[in-house]
């Protein structure tokens, strides 16, 4: 098998994982208030990684690189999870995904240029099928997804603050320096927003997003990345609502009819504006 043809099946594998952690999450914050899990969470993840990245070589600027990255994550996670008590997993991970459409209108704002057309027109497509999903017919959001569009918005800075560090610092020093960051910032309040206290089943459910999703995971997105171009990925990695949106069913999750088209149009529109960022890059290159 070829690196490229490896690096497909890890982003794969990644995006299986990532979208396995909706169902997880939704039934595990049912017990436990979302800080301390979070907490939790990420700290199993910091110690699975870290005896591996201190055998790696620190680089000048790293931490400062990866500090601002783990705040975007910070306030993607905590958006998303708390999200998650007032969603389904299914919307939330549909709703996550806007996230792709968030990273070249956050571009376009860095630069001072006007999105293209067709990032307009996937903006729209997909903020339509949104209004579907939610069943809020485009005029209005419920809590739940309001905090899941700004975990997207959260998860769009932390792709933008990685791109900025990528290729300088090794991968596993950056995961690790991340995950530490909201692994601490959520520890300590989680002593007073609900305490550690889990049952077992939550406990479960930490012990797997911490290892599958923050340590491996990321691990597996990472070194794709090293052999497939960020936009190739980010159009695999669309499958991790897929993914997410089949497993909710199984679990009795179901979008129905509605949701399902609105799913379908928040897909076309990231790849609308997926496909404009290829048209662009081809010219460029």
């Amino acid at each position: 098998m070829t690196p490229g043809a490896r690096a497909h099946v890890c982003l794969v594998g990644a995006a299986f994982i990532f979208g396995t952690t909706f169902v997880t999450v939704k039934s595990a914050i049912g017990h436990a208030q979302p800080i301390p899990f979070l907490g939790a969470r990420f700290l199993v993840g910091v110690l699975v990684v870290a005896p591996f990245a201190a055998r790696r070589p620190a680089t000048k600027g790293e931490t400062r690189g990866a500090g601002l990255a783990g705040l975007a994550l910070l306030s993607g996670y905590v958006f998303q999870t708390i999200g998650l008590r007032y969603t389904s997993s299914s919307v939330s991970a549909f709703v996550t995904y806007l996230l792709v459409i968030f990273v070249p209108l956050l571009h376009a704002l860095r630069t001072r240029r006007l999105p293209r057309l067709a990032v307009a027109v996937g903006v729209g497509i997909a903020f339509f099928g949104l209004g579907l999903l939610t069943g809020a017919g485009g005029v209005g959001l419920g809590r739940g997804e309001l905090l899941t569009v700004g975990a997207a918005f959260g998860f769009a800075l932390h792709i933008l603050a990685l791109e900025a560090i990528a290729g300088r610092s090794d991968p596993l020093r950056i995961n690790v320096i991340q995950l530490s960051v909201v692994a601490g910032a959520c520890l300590g309040p989680g002593f007073f927003l609900g305490g550690y206290r889990f049952p077992l089943m939550t406990w479960l459910a930490v012990l797997y997003t911490g290892v599958a999703a923050s340590a491996v995971a990321f691990f597996l997105q990472i070194w794709g990345q090293t052999h497939v171009d960020a936009t190739r990925a980010s159009l695999v990695l669309l499958m991790e609502p897929v993914f997410a949106a089949l497993l909710g069913a199984w679990a009795g999750d179901r979008l129905g009819w509605r949701g399902g088209a609105g799913a379908a149009l928040i897909l076309i529109g990231i790849f609308v504006t997926e496909l404009s960022s290829v048209a662009d890059r081809l010219r460029a290159g």
